[in-house]
Order: structure tokens, then sequence, then C-alpha cells
């Protein structure tokens, strides 16, 4: 199986790594010219993945339409740009598997709902989980969830990315597997800031507990099974994020703590800290369900500037007392 990554940020990139380590041709598309040719010539992304000594099997272009000859992608686009990147591919019934974490601004749709109507032949599959590309790309221990909805489609791509270092779990469960990894970008924005206010470690882990909470009530709303939420797609990736300034979300979270703009830290970033546009559109979707989140409704005033990090603090802490429960 020919794979092709649709994507040539750092995730992509450690993703095509991880898909030619065992000398299997992979075609990554990036849309900087520049990538392209850092990652055909010094062997190493220079803008996006620095250090990392890209296998020999790996190429890398800027035409799209070189993607055509590949036999499944992996679609590694920022989520409000994944429509548009996929329509523009001539992905004839492939297996599209999506590695992007998000829900749509426009139609708070999941990544496998925006897909299914970009590419409406082809096999949908979502890979997720606690995952830092830097690490990914350097051969270090990590599992993640691959979730088909097709078995046998599931069960080939396992069997083709799988490495003695990156573990894949096949489940069928493709909106918890995209829930999870879209609600904890929001709840990792909201422990940096937890960080930068220096609030303690206390607070992190109740933050962590009841966010936990917040992501199982929606993904339950959505249709996600809980097991899947506890696992690594949901709680893994939620504790990866939620602990480390690696994690883009949590470093925008942490600069708002120390009393940054929110406008200032996303004019200054070269890569997306893909929580900060999640959130409203989470915030949205919860209402339209009738599910309270109120640690997303309180990074969403932060992102807006709306309230101040005290205030939102004092928000919180001054809900009602109530039984502890999802």
């Amino acid at each position: 199986m020919r794979i092709g990554v649709v994507g040539g940020g750092a995730w992509g990139t450690a993703l095509a790594q991880v898909a030619a380590c065992g000398g299997e041709e992979v075609l990554l598309w990036a849309r900087e010219p520049e990538v392209a040719g850092s990652v055909n010539g010094a062997r190493e992304n220079s803008l996006f993945l620095p250090g990392v000594r890209l296998s020999q099997s790996l190429r890398a272009t800027p035409d799209i339409g070189a993607l055509a000859g590949c036999d499944a992608l992996l679609v590694v686009t920022p989520a409000q740009h994944t429509r548009t990147v996929l329509g523009s591919i001539d992905a004839a019934g492939k297996p599209l598997v999506l590695c992007s974490k998000g829900i749509e601004d426009a139609t708070g749709e999941l990544m496998h709902e925006v897909a299914q109507e970009a590419q409406p032949e082809c096999s949908l599959a979502v890979l997720s989980g606690p995952t830092f590309a830097h690490e990914v790309a350097a051969g270090l221990p990590a599992a993640v969830t691959l979730a088909a909805e097709d078995q046998a489609v599931g069960e080939a791509l396992v069997r083709r990315l799988a490495r003695p270092f990156f573990r894949p779990y096949l489940s069928d469960d493709v909106a918890g597997a995209e829930v999870g990894g879209a609600v904890k970008n929001v709840l990792a924005i909201a422990c940096g800031v937890v960080d930068g206010r220096g609030l303690g470690l206390n607070a992190r882990a109740a933050l962590i507990s009841r966010g936990f909470a917040e992501m199982t009530r929606f993904g339950l709303a959505k249709g996600a099974r809980p097991e899947t939420l506890a696992g690594l797609a949901g709680l893994g990736d939620l504790v990866l994020t939620c602990s480390s300034t690696n994690s883009r979300n949590f470093s925008l979270g942490k600069g708002i703590g120390e009393g940054r703009s929110a406008a200032d830290l996303l004019a200054d970033r070269r890569t997306v800290a893909e929580g900060a546009f999640t959130a409203p559109v989470l915030n949205r979707a919860a209402k339209a369900l009738g599910v309270d989140m109120p640690i997303v409704a309180a990074v969403c005033a932060l992102l807006a500037a709306e309230a101040s990090v005290d205030e939102v603090v004092d928000r919180l802490l001054s809900r009602p007392l109530r039984t502890e429960g999802v």
C-alpha cells in the first residue's frame, strides 16, 4: 500500500516518516515549495520539523495532483482547510485517514462529516491519540487509535502503519476518536491558563477531570462510545496536551494566563493552535445539543477578550455545588 500524506507540517511529516521508516515509498504533499525542497534535498523539514533526519524513501512534492498515484491518503491539513483541500484531490475512492483534530467553523461538522461530503466515495478512518510530532518522528514509543468505518480497511491500515515504536489500536468509533481530539485542544488551552496564572497542580488536575466530564457529555451527545473517550484518543490525548508546553494549545493558554492577549499570541504563530478555532464552534454546538460545557465557555470568553482570567476563574469556582459525575 503506497501511502500519500496530505499536509507538510510537523505532524504530517512525522506520520510520513512513520510510514516510510520500513523502506516503503511515501509521498508527502506540502503546500510550501520550500518544504518539499528541504525534504527532498536536505532530508529534513527545516521549517516545521527541524533536526529530524527523514527516510530516503520519503519524497515530497508541491503538486497535489501527484497524490493520484497513492493507494491511501493520510489527511493532515488544518481542520478549517480540510474541506477545500479534499475538494482539490482526485481521491478516486481511496481510503482517507483523517489526522487533523478540530471542528469546521462554518458548519459545526467533525472532520469525517466534512470528508463524507467532500469525497463521498471514499472509505474513511480517523487516526488520533497522545502524540507529539517530534517524538513520533524520532521513533520514541507512541500508541494511537485508528478508527475506521470499514473493518477490513482499518485492519489493512493498521498493518501498514504499525511499527515497533508506533502502535495503532483499531476501533470502529469514528465519532468518538474525533470528539476526543477536538475537545482536548480546547481543554489544553484552559490548562495552559492555569499554569500561566500559577494556580497550582491541584487546579490543573481538577480541570483535567472536569474537562474530561465535558468531553464525555459532548461525545455521548454526538454518538461516541464512552470507552473510546476514556482511551487513547480521548483521555490519553487530554492528559498529554494538558501537561506540556510542547502542546501549541497549552502554550497559547499559558501565554494568556501570563497576561498576554490571545490576539497577539495567535498572530505570532507559524503553526496552528487548533483549539483557538475549535472553541467557539464547539461552544455553539454544545449549546445546540443542550450539553453543559462551562470550561469550554470560559476558554471562549478568554479568546474573545470578553473576560479576564480572574473573572472566568471566579465564574467557574462560584458555580452551584453538585454531585460528581458526567
